[in-house]
């Protein structure tokens, strides 16, 4: 599953991951922690949309 910031388009895919931010393939939307940001602009998870 993907999902995408509505801010800037930002896109994490929870395949990949966010290895350059700690976070591993694998993790799934739901278990990254409550205080993820983008790592581009820096809204919170309220500012992403399910893509897909």
């Amino acid at each position: 599953m993907k999902y995408v910031c509505d801010v800037c388009g930002w896109e994490y895919d929870e395949t990949v991951g966010d290895p350059d931010n700690g976070i591993a393939p694998g993790t799934k939307w739901e278990d990254l922690p409550d205080d993820f940001v983008c790592p581009l602009c820096g809204v919170g998870k309220d500012e992403f949309s399910k893509e897909g």
